[in-house]
């Protein structure tokens, strides 16, 4: 058995990225996954990088887990309410949520990158749109929806993939000021849920190999680490009996890494700030 056996969690977002690897990472450790994304078949994306819920489902069933992916777009609320009375309907339970979804602009796969810009003055204003209404506000939404589900554990991890552009000032001014607001937007869930018996926490990964990562071929790689690093966090955060002292917080996931004694799955263990 699995250390998250008989745990549910739902992974938004996982088509590729980060999200494909949490929810590999939860589902090797014997949690029920369901994954959300908007690709279902590759070659079908919006973005010209590989990566389907078609794909995450055949790699999770590789590791003898247990998945079931939900073709959804988070910018429409039906879509994401559907998502969990799916879960309710199928588990009754849900005990970790991992917000991850993001239709933010990150195009340095095309050879344009945002925070090179001349200023955010230059740049089309719809890209504050995308950053807020495609991510900060998704969380809140999947969040909100998922919550009245959650209560019934009373002892849940909800985690707000953010990054450390949150206090930053050379990464964009759109992109900065939406990590920032999802940082402080848990710090604000933290406070409410603490009563419940549910932990929010902001999770920072370092430099990720995603595929749109690799595809740039523009960054150092030497310390960077996998996809599923970032669900072994979440993993060991959830399990961590201590996890309502981290609510509210924004967590390193390099460091937690360290403080919880595990290694990606290549052996190493990147470190943080290098």
């Amino acid at each position: 058995m699995g250390e998250l056996t008989g745990k549910v969690a739902l992974v938004t977002g996982a088509s590729r990225g980060v999200g494909k690897g949490v929810a590999l990472a939860l589902a090797q450790q014997g949690a029920v996954v369901y994954f959300t994304g908007r690709t279902l078949n590759e070659g079908e994306a919006s973005v010209d990088l590989p990566g389907s819920l078609m794909r995450t489902q055949q790699d999770i069933e590789a590791l003898g887990g247990t998945g079931f992916f939900h073709q959804c777009d988070h910018t429409d609320d039906d879509q994401t309410r559907a998502v969990i009375q799916r879960i309710e309907q199928e588990q009754g339970r849900l005990d970790i949520l991992v917000n991850n979804a993001w239709g933010g602009y990150e195009h340095y796969w095309d050879g344009t990158r945002f925070w090179e810009e001349q200023g955010f003055w230059t740049a089309p204003l719809s890209r504050w749109d995308r950053m807020f209404d495609a991510g900060v506000r998704v969380q809140y939404v999947t969040t909100s929806l998922a919550i009245p589900l959650m209560l019934k554990t009373q002892a849940g991890l909800i985690a707000n993939i953010s990054f450390i552009a949150s206090h930053k000032v050379d990464m964009g001014v759109a992109y900065g000021a939406a990590k920032a607001a999802s940082d402080h937007m848990t710090r604000c869930m933290a406070h409410e849920l603490k009563p419940h018996g549910l932990s929010v926490v902001a999770l920072h990964p370092g430099l990720v190999r995603t595929e749109s990562v690799i595809k740039s071929n523009f960054f150092d790689l030497s310390n960077s680490h996998s996809p599923e690093y970032v669900g072994m966090a979440v993993s060991a955060l959830y399990r961590n009996p201590e996890k309502l002292n981290f609510s509210g917080k924004s967590l390193d996931v390099l460091q937690i890494a360290l403080d919880h004694g595990y290694a990606d799955i290549d052996g190493r263990q990147p470190l943080p700030g290098a």
